[in-house]
């Protein structure tokens, strides 16, 4: 038996084909693998009827065009046309890409295949969220950003119960934010055991023709880059929208620079690891002058006094990070590890050891190399804001957490048993976020423990408090 489903246990099938499976009731969703249950919870709570099939709401053609053309993703469709469809096959799948949204971009595949998906609603144009249609790949992949699995009657909607699909998110390799959603469709009682694998294998692909654009991008600021570094007496470097250093003199310029806000209009800026630095528009990037190449850690420690780092994570697909202090404002868009860390980190303004966070995120409390590789990448941003042993953020610094509206698309890509524990409670209205008061205006200073983990406090040191 081979798992094909993102994490939990494996779909019970015989040999080639899926065996029929019970089906639940979407008011008591046991038996369910964790994923699909957390979907099934949230849309109970947006009171969506399992039985009544959905209008989705559609892209008019013109805007359509407009949204292929923003997600960069049209570059990709030869490869994965040609690799997933070579000519003569007539295997029984319907491609769909889709973006950020779920809004489906481009469909093809078996053309009986896809007059049926014409009858649900499964067309380009058509927006194919989880709030919209239920629990579906598509849906599920992009509110998670996890590649997901909905085999049979995992969907919510019993009209979509006679399909399976396998979603696999696309991530931008500028600024690893999600950039779509390439999606594998096929007749449950037909869906092929590999076919997992056959859409991972889509998005890799597809990431790697964004990648290859990307350094074409790079190479051409290069060209323009490297002449005018020549004439500069002093330390600069070029980096492209997303902060990627095309050249550099005077200094080893780091891989990607973290952009802070406000350099539309270029001006003197405070950049992570580098200082104060004099910021121009260049072609299509910008030309950097730091006025230190080096700050000195007792430097960072200083800039750090009155801190106010804000964690907000209503947006589930882009977490973000932005830090207010003496020296201006910055922002970063955290890997979906490092906020993690940075929700449990806020939570426990005492500090957690590499072990206890190991155990709140893997339910491993051995992980600890993973665990302190991750920080120290992490710190490579916060700088002194960081502290360890135990690893904490700063007692100076004044931390809030902005949630989203509903609990359960708190980080929902994260299986970390702390964070599944976090968004139930929250639903259930234990605990507050770091940094808000009870009508949810921040406080004033967050320095102490303000959030309970309600049942997951027993994996992590106690102390915090409602």
């Amino acid at each position: 038996m081979r798992r094909i489903g993102g994490g939990g246990p494996p779909l019970a099938r015989p040999v080639g084909r899926y065996a029929p499976a019970r089906v639940p009731d979407p008011a008591e969703p046991t038996g369910l693998r964790p994923e699909i249950g957390d979907s099934w919870a949230r849309l109970r709570r947006l009171g969506l009827d399992p039985e009544r099939d959905r209008e989705s709401p559609r892209l008019p053609p013109g805007e359509l065009g407009e949204v292929r053309r923003a997600t960069g993703l049209e570059q990709v469709l030869p490869a994965l046309r040609s690799t997933l469809f070579p000519p003569g096959d007539t295997s029984p799948l319907v491609l769909a890409m889709a973006d950020p949204k779920a809004r489906i971009l481009w469909r093809d595949g078996e053309p009986g295949l896809v007059r049926n998906a014409d009858r649900l609603g499964f067309e380009p144009g058509a927006t194919w969220s989880e709030d919209e249609v239920g629990t579906n790949g598509i849906g599920l992949a992009a509110r998670t950003a996890r590649p997901s699995t909905v085999h049979a009657v995992e969907h919510y909607l019993r009209s979509h119960r006679p399909w399976t699909c396998v979603a696999v998110p696309i991530r931008d390799p500028r600024t690893g934010r999600l950039a779509g959603v390439v999606n594998l469709s096929s007749p449950a009682a037909d869906s092929h055991p590999y076919l997992r694998q056959l859409v991972l294998t889509a998005a890799r692909l597809a990431e790697t023709e964004l990648r290859a654009s990307h350094l074409e991008g790079l190479h051409r600021l290069r060209t323009v880059a490297v002449p005018l570094l020549a004439r500069f007496g002093g330390p600069a470097l070029v980096v492209d929208g997303a902060g990627w250093t095309a050249a550099a003199t005077g200094l080893p310029g780091p891989p990607r620079l973290a952009l802070p806000d406000g350099w539309s209009a270029g001006g003197v800026h405070w950049v992570p690891t580098l200082g104060e630095c004099a910021v121009e528009p260049l072609a299509d990037g910008w030309l950097v002058r730091p006025a230190s190449p080096h700050p000195a850690e007792a430097e960072l420690a200083e800039r750090t006094e009155s801190a106010v780092l804000e964690l907000d994570l209503r947006r589930p697909e882009r977490p973000e990070l932005r830090v207010r202090g003496s020296a201006g404002c910055w922002s970063h868009s955290p890997s979906p590890r490092h906020a993690e860390l940075l929700l449990l980190l806020a939570l426990h303004r005492d500090g957690l050891s590499a072990a206890r966070l190991a155990e709140a995120l893997f339910a491993d409390p051995a992980r600890t190399v993973t665990v302190r590789a991750e920080l120290s990448r992490l710190r490579r941003h916060l700088g002194a804001l960081l502290e360890a042993r135990p690893y904490r953020l700063a007692a100076c610094a004044e931390v809030t957490v902005l949630g989203p509206d509903d609990p359960y698309d708190l980080l929902p890509g994260s299986d970390s048993p702390t964070v599944r524990r976090l968004r139930a409670d929250l639903a259930r209205g234990l605990p507050r976020l770091p940094g808000r008061r009870a009508g949810g205006q921040p406080s004033a200073s967050s320095s102490a423990n303000s959030s309970s983990l309600g049942s997951s406090s027993a994996a992590l040191p106690s102390g915090t408090t409602v």
